[in-house]
């Protein structure tokens, strides 16, 4: 399914969504960000409380489909645009990490954290 489709589906905030059309494979959570970039894989949506401009880096380093912060956060206007430049797609959501980490594998078998 496509990052466009996740958002829809599950009725997340649209941040910035600039390759709507990128492939979601699976979902990755963490806040550590050198953990992240040694672990975190292609097509990934990665759940993470982290937001500052640090998140479009490793996002891009990585190559997850999307980035989806989790509890409320929501990412500055510095943050939207860089990740807009670089392709990088950024939801979030009110629900906690593990509730998103648990929606993802259940409401999408196809998907698996």
């Amino acid at each position: 399914m496509t990052v466009s489709q996740f958002a829809v589906l599950h009725g997340y905030d649209i941040q910035t969504m600039p390759d709507g059309e990128a492939e979601v494979s699976s979902g990755y959570a963490g806040d550590l960000l050198s953990w992240v970039m040694g672990r975190a894989q292609a097509g990934q949506v990665w759940i993470t409380i982290m937001s500052n401009i640090n998140i479009v880096a490793v996002a891009s380093l990585t190559g997850v489909s999307c980035v989806l912060l989790a509890e409320g956060v929501k990412a500055g206007a510095d943050v939207v645009e860089a990740a807009t430049a670089r392709g990088v797609n950024i939801l979030s959501s009110e629900k906690t990490a593990y509730e998103l980490a648990a929606e993802i594998s259940r409401d999408d078998p196809g998907l698996r954290t």
